[in-house]
This record gives structure tokens, C-alpha cells and sequence, in this order.
């Protein structure tokens, strides 16, 4: 998790006009350099984004006790959130300024269970990128290096509307 304290964190969504000004990697790395408020769910899985490149993103965290399941080990669902999560913003970095984009289809996984305590990264990687697919793998690891799960994503590109739906 970050070294900053959770309360200097800036949570929030941007609004769609300035989100459909910049392209994906400007646009992740503002958040990264807190130019602009972290998502909402990164405070929710007790995640971070630690890169964006043009293709590629990692992420870290580390569950806490409320991503407990009944038998003790990491909800799959955390897994799921952040495959989701490095997959849809690995694609969000190779959007030009105007372009936004969805999941359509995402497959998971899991390996080996997730323990409380555990740190874990994930890394995701576009595979292909098309006019209006991209398909992307991600891999969530742990501290050693162990696998613990594998996801692939395909998205939907598309030109980003400018208003907020509502």
C-alpha cells in the first residue's frame, strides 16, 4: 500500500469532459502522481496503482479483514477486482484523448488462495489492440513470486461521451 497515509489519498471520479481530454496514459499516471482523485474502489480493495505505460499497468495492495471469506482466506472476489481492475486500465492506457472503453467479457482464474497478510501485485498487459477490441492478460503474484491468479479481458473501444450520463 502506499507510504502516504490513507487520509492524504484524494478519492473521487473525474468528470467525463476532462476524463475525454487526455489520453489513457496521462490520464493514469495523473492519478498516480495525485493530480487527480483515486477511483473509489481502490480505497474499497485496499489497492494502488504503482505504473502506467503505454500497454501496461501494476497495481499492489494488501487484503485486509474485511476481504475475508468464511474460511478464512481472500475473497476470490478481491482477485477478480483487481485482475479487473489492471486489465481494464492496462486497455485504458492505450486510448487516445476522446476514446473510453468497457469491459465485454472477463475470465479468472485462481491458482492459490490469497491469506490475509499477504502483499500482493498485479500486472496487466494488452495482448492486442484493434480499432474496436483490445484484448489484455493479467497476472496477480505475490511477494515470492508465486502465481496466485490469471485473467484475460476483451474491451470495447469507443469515443468517450462528454457528459455525464444521468
Amino acid at each position: 500500500m502506499p507510504d502516504t497515509p490513507t487520509a492524504a489519498i484524494r478519492y473521487g471520479v473525474v468528470d467525463p469532459a476532462e476524463r475525454a481530454s487526455v489520453d489513457g496514459v496521462s490520464f493514469l499516471q495523473a492519478i498516480i502522481d495525485g493530480r487527480l482523485p483515486t477511483p473509489p474502489i481502490m480505497e474499497t480493495m485496499a489497492i494502488r496503482t504503482v505504473s502506467a505505460k503505454h500497454g501496461e499497468v501494476v497495481m499492489d495492495g494488501a487484503p485486509e479483514h474485511r476481504h475475508l471469506n468464511p474460511l478464512g482466506s481472500i475473497h476470490g472476489g478481491f482477485a477478480c477486482t483487481l485482475l479487473d481492475s489492471v486489465l481494464g486500465c492496462a486497455v485504458h492506457s492505450t486510448l487516445a484523448a476522446g476514446e473510453g472503453y468497457t469491459t465485454v467479457e472477463l475470465k479468472v482464474n485462481l491458482t492459490r488462495p490469497i491469506m490475509p497478510g499477504m502483499r500482493v501485485r498485479g500486472v496487466g498487459t494488452v495482448i492486442n489492440r484493434g480499432r474496436q477490441i483490445a484484448v489484455a492478460e493479467g497476472r496477480i503474484f505475490s511477494d515470492d513470486g508465486k502465481l496466485l491468479a490469471y485473467a484475460s479481458t476483451s474491451c470495447l473501444i469507443f469515443a468517450m461521451p462528454t457528459k455525464a450520463a444521468g
